[in-house]
């Protein structure tokens, strides 16, 4: 079962990083046979390398004003060819994390503008509801209160009585004794 879509960015990285070894690979041989590029690009990171490594490993064992004789050429052609190979998959490899990083930012980034709207639209939607509301609150404010509405329904009630047995309301029987 598939819970989400099939990670395409994430196959195409891995397929870069493995293509980036053979890759890494003909740098190495190009820097064997390349004497400008043995000479100029792998020796000198080379000789540093050897230098870093084996002054840190004269201090672990306490030899501490040992001079460091520098490789020969050819050992420090191979280290500086393993080392730059070495550097391409790294910079490969970085390269794919940060694009990963990136596109992780970006999809964080659209989920919250995303919920940024969803917000705004549902703060819309409250703010229309209290309108709706102190709308209601005017119009029940505008009905006349319940006791008086019962008042009315009670004296509509004793007219609708009189009518029905046949008597007239008492006011009508104060006009007509008055006439005679």
């Amino acid at each position: 079962m598939v819970v989400g879509a099939f990670p395409m960015a994430k196959l195409l990285y891995l397929g870069i990083r493995q293509v980036s070894k053979p890759l890494a690979n003909r740098i190495k041989e190009a820097a064997r046979r390349s004497e400008f590029f043995k000479t100029y690009i792998c020796l000198p990171p080379a000789q540093l390398y050897h230098w870093v490594e084996m002054r840190t490993k004269m201090r672990i064992m306490g030899f501490r004003g040992t001079a460091i004789k520098p490789l020969n050429e050819e050992a420090a052609a191979e280290l500086g060819a393993e080392l730059l190979g070495e550097a391409t998959i790294f910079i490969v490899g970085g390269g794919c994390l940060v694009l990963e990083y990136w596109r992780h930012q970006s999809q964080q980034r659209h989920k919250e503008e995303e919920q940024r709207a969803a917000w705004d639209a549902l703060r819309d939607e409250v703010g229309h509801l209290a309108l709706a509301l102190e709308a209601l609150q005017a119009q029940m404010q505008a009905v006349p209160p319940q006791s008086a509405l019962d008042e009315l329904r009670v004296q509509v009630q004793e007219v609708r009585a009189q009518l029905c047995a046949g008597e007239r309301p008492p006011a009508s029987h104060a006009v007509s004794s008055a006439k005679n």
